[in-house]
């Protein structure tokens, strides 16, 4: 009996072992482009284009940092960038809690119809197809000329994970507690926003981080609303152009520089809220 004992535990063991080299190995090579932009920034741009697979560079250049923050305009394209992110998490909170809300507890003609619509456009990703009739109609609105616009497009598309969430958030949350505040004289929207909405923090947590991030690093949409006005670049747009910069070759040097600065304000972000985070995936996931 010890023995089978000592065989099982001796499994357990190699299996938790198995198990911990494979998360690290995956961790590793998830974190390396990460690295090697951060170590990149601190070398000379002709040791970047002939240093071939080195990793470390020979000598920190600390000026690369300096060179980006001027040259990138840091100061205002960082401003865009928290406006971008801040503005497509509320709007993407709040319209995904009133949409995870409905389909959880009012009943409507067609509800299943359009709810399966929405999960149906989780699998779909049209990408930068309808980039120019979107770009076409911000010009017909007289919206072209603002970060309104990237906002708006970018919190409206993805939006069908997040309800999905939000629904299944809702879903797990007692019936009764809604009965109790029609007794009290609650109205259906008084009940979303006084009884429900507090509820639903974990997950609110999960998509406003999930949202942030999609504006933050959004490239390609914004690239296209701010081409004729650089004041509006976000800094994915910004740091980007760092490139473009160096003497007759591109400067990855500053632009390693630009992206490792661009990067510091997630990284801390979720730093502080990957508690929550975890917490919202967890609660969506399961209680639905």
């Amino acid at each position: 009996m010890e023995k089978n004992h000592a065989i099982k535990s001796h499994k357990q063991k190699i299996i938790i072992g198995l198990v911990t080299l494979l998360t690290t190995l995956f961790a590793l090579l998830m974190m390396y482009p990460l690295i090697y932009i951060f170590l990149g920034s601190f070398k000379t741009n002709h040791e970047l284009l002939l240093g071939g697979a080195k990793l470390f560079p020979e000598k920190f250049v600390t000026t690369n940092y300096v060179q980006a923050w001027s040259e990138a305009n840091f100061s205002v394209y960082t401003k865009n960038s928290i406006f971008l992110g801040c503005g497509v998490m509320l709007l993407t909170v709040v319209i995904t809690s009133m949409a995870g809300y409905v389909f959880a507890r009012k009943n409507f003609r067609f509800k299943e119809l359009v709810y399966s619509t929405f999960v149906a456009f989780m699998f779909v990703n049209v990408g930068s197809v309808t980039l120019r009739p979107l770009f076409e109609l911000a010009v017909k609105l007289h919206m072209n000329s603002s970060l309104w616009s990237v906002i708006f497009i970018t919190a409206g598309t993805g939006q069908a994970t997040y309800i999905f969430l939000c629904r299944g958030f809702v879903n797990s949350i007692p019936k009764e507690l809604d009965e109790a505040a029609k007794i009290d004289g609650c109205t259906f929207f008084q009940i979303y926003y006084r009884i429900l909405f507090p509820l639903l923090k974990p997950i609110l947590a999960t998509i406003a981080l999930l949202s942030f991030r999609a504006g933050w690093n959004d490239y390609i949409l914004p690239l296209v609303f701010t081409m004729s006005n650089d004041k509006m670049r976000p800094l994915t747009v910004g740091v980007n152009m760092l490139k473009n910069n160096g003497d007759g070759a591109a400067a990855w040097n500053i632009m390693f520089a630009g992206a490792t600065l661009a990067i510091i304000p997630m990284v801390v972000i979720y730093c502080f809220f990957s508690k929550y985070f975890m917490k919202g995936m967890t609660s969506g996931a399961v209680k639905g």
